[in-house]
């Protein structure tokens, strides 16, 4: 699909001068007509819906100013907007327009201080526009370009080459463009509530790189994903490759622990009261999702203590059948013990039971089940009217018990899925604890 090669962005305008216009009522016959535009480099193009008009642009978000504008669509072509190379970095088409060691480019298509071999007319295809590092001649140091400096003829510039064009473990690091679900349905941005609405913000999970509408991997699914720009599916899987070299093997600090303890590998295989923790890879006596084969690398090793959910610290299923889990004391790596029997921890605080709600609710454990309008919650361990990803087992910490108000995911407030087919999801009829109430 040719649309494939452009980034979406509903309601904007770009000001730019260099600018061709079209009459056509198909947003992928103005995509055709970037593509043979030979005025100038066409990087980006806009639609009109009402008007049924097409504009090709020579600017695009990265080199002009953008507004608002409710009747256009925005198309961008996705290689104008890499700032990375990928391999030798032909193909490289950012804005980078210095060397390595700083000095300025030259135009390609000025002949001082220096006269080029490669030249925009003797190479059209090679992107040789303005004084934009280019490597019209696959050199294998990278792109380049002419300098400013009579003494130097022409210097490498700097760029990155692009990480996560395929995903380590179940993708919780992929910062790759793949925008589109393995069905093929086109994602939905992360910063749109439409047609679903989500509470995976940029606000919520500042470090989670929820841009564009490139499919991540937030919560600590399977692999990455990301809501579809379909009405009637919500949610899906993107298929990204696996890398084929192997994540860095976890260092001394792994061993005690340090902040959470997400990267903790060491051996303590009992909990903080002294039950000992239950083999990851079985299913007795609690069942769970955290499958050694299912997430490999979270370290679920024998019965390890580990926190693969960012839990406060780490974890495990108990060999205790009334006690489904507990937190692990582990020795803190600035030397800070945290050692079971007579020694002193953190405890685990108690949840309380009262309908209302601290900070974001997250340890809310009431039992109110309906929301803002009234609905009723659907249980979180049935499918039923909505599919969803919030689990029991894949929240195992969340308490999603029954059909009760929680907040697994770091949302504003307590919400829950909806029993009516045509609301998924609201948040809940709860209040703030007084405790949290300022003026």
């Amino acid at each position: 699909d040719l649309l494939d090669d452009y980034v979406r962005t509903d309601g904007v305008w770009l000001f730019t001068q260099k600018k061709q216009f079209y009459e056509t009522d198909e947003e992928r016959d103005c995509a055709e007509k970037c593509e043979a535009e030979r005025d100038f480099h066409c990087r980006a193009f806009l639609f009109t819906r009402k008007k049924l008009q097409c504009l090709t642009l020579a600017e695009n978000s990265k080199t002009t100013l953008m507004y608002s504008s409710s009747d256009a669509v925005l198309y961008e072509k996705r290689i104008y907007l890499l700032q990375c190379r990928r391999g030798i970095g032909k193909d490289y088409r950012g804005t980078e327009a210095k060397t390595r060691r700083g000095i300025p480019c030259q135009m390609w298509a000025e002949k001082t201080p220096h006269n080029p071999k490669y030249t925009p007319e003797k190479h059209p295809d090679a992107g040789l526009e303005g004084n934009y590092c280019r490597n019209p001649d696959g050199d294998e140091s990278g792109p380049w370009c002419y300098t400013t400096d009579p003494a130097t003829r022409f210097d490498y510039c700097n760029i990155p080459e692009c990480e996560g064009q395929c995903m380590q473990c179940n993708g919780e690091d992929y910062h790759g463009e793949v925008s589109r679900t393995e069905s093929g349905l086109e994602c939905q941005r992360w910063d749109a509530q439409e047609p679903h609405m989500h509470g995976f913000t940029l606000k919520h999970f500042p470090g989670k790189d929820l841009k564009m509408n490139y499919c991540r991997n937030p919560d600590g699914d399977l692999r990455p994903w990301c809501f579809t720009t379909s009405p009637a599916k919500r949610w899906e899987y993107c298929n990204i490759p696996r890398c084929s070299t192997h994540p860095p093997v976890s260092g001394p600090s792994s061993q005690c622990l340090s902040g959470t303890g997400e990267d903790y590998r060491g051996r303590i295989a009992v909990t903080e009261s002294g039950n000992a923790c239950q083999r990851w890879s079985m299913q007795f006596p609690h069942k769970h999702g955290w499958n050694p084969d299912r997430y490999p690398c979270r370290g679920l090793e024998e019965n390890y203590c580990r926190n693969p959910d960012g839990e406060k610290r780490p974890w495990c299923f108990t060999v205790n059948s009334s006690i489904r889990w507990e937190y692990c004391a582990i020795p803190h790596c600035d030397g800070t013990d945290q050692v079971i029997a007579g020694m002193s921890y953190a405890a685990p605080q108690v949840p309380t039971t009262e309908d209302c709600y601290r900070d974001k609710g997250q340890n809310y454990r009431g039992t109110t089940s309906t929301t803002v309008s009234g609905k009723i919650c659907q249980a979180w361990n049935s499918m039923f009217p909505h599919r969803h990803e919030k689990t029991p087992d894949r929240f195992p910490n969340a308490d999603l018990r029954e059909n009760y108000c929680r907040n697994p995911d770091g949302d504003d407030s307590p919400w829950c899925f909806t029993t009516d087919p045509s609301v998924t999801w609201e948040y809940c009829s709860l209040k703030k604890c007084d405790a949290d109430t300022h003026e």
